[in-house]
């Protein structure tokens, strides 16, 4: 049997974001039916990584953060936790994001939205206080840019500017006289929310469970199984 995949998300108090993930999910064992793909979240939902983990235990496993920028979880919490629980045979994946797979899905949400080719683009990150994460989604942005043919501007739903208001109101104040906004997050719940109150005049939805995104959680599995090799047993 090939390891398990064991996908981490975010989580969040709104169940339609659980339901998001393991609707992605479905969509992930689809594509590789023989892998067996479980499910956890770092906070706010259940089960947690330490639970999963727990039940894990002696299993090879490959985690995948459901993750779209390479910030504090992924560099410091997911590792810390996996050395704690001491799993020797548990390797952690990359973060989904930057990838221009996920350039593909973020191009399809547009498109769903009702937003015309000349429209241009305002894609909006949560934002973080980490300086690597904002750089994932300023090299996600020139991905899209390169996938549509066209500018968009990184923002940063919080802890740092231009926030996604502040990016849409000073396209329109440059002469634009509508304005997309691309949600650069998976789920649904509370910064989906706050990325729809800009003056955009199309936004739109999360990721979620959409083909390309399940085809770049396989992928960063492969590359983790490819990357590293477990030590073997004494």
């Amino acid at each position: 049997m090939p390891p398990a995949l064991l996908a981490v998300g975010h989580g969040s108090r709104d169940r339609a974001a659980a339901a998001s993930t393991r609707a992605l999910l479905r969509l992930v064992r689809s594509l590789r039916p023989e892998l067996t793909v479980h499910c956890c979240f770092l906070d706010l939902a259940r089960p947690s990584l330490a639970e999963a983990l727990s039940r894990l235990r002696g299993t090879e496993t490959v985690l995948v953060p459901l993750l779209l920028g390479t910030g504090y979880h992924v560099r410091v919490d997911l590792p810390e936790t996996i050395a704690a629980a001491r799993l020797p045979r548990a390797r952690l994946a990359r973060a989904l994001g930057p990838h221009p797979l996920l350039a593909e899905a973020l191009a399809d949400r547009l498109t769903e939205a009702g937003a015309p080719p000349g429209a241009p683009v305002v894609l909006a990150g949560a934002g973080s206080s980490d300086p690597a994460a904002l750089a994932d989604t300023e090299r996600m942005a020139r991905l899209l840019t390169a996938r549509i043919g066209r500018p968009v501007t990184p923002a940063h739903l919080s802890a740092a500017a231009p926030t996604p208001q502040q990016a849409v109101a000073a396209l329109l104040a440059a002469g634009h006289p509508d304005v997309a906004l691309a949600g650069y997050l998976l789920s649904p719940g509370f910064f989906a929310r706050r990325a729809a109150t800009t003056a955009a005049t199309w936004t739109t939805a999360p990721l979620g469970a959409h083909p390309a995104v399940a085809r770049l959680v396989l992928h960063r599995y492969d590359q983790a199984l490819a990357a590293t090799a477990l030590p073997t047993a004494a």
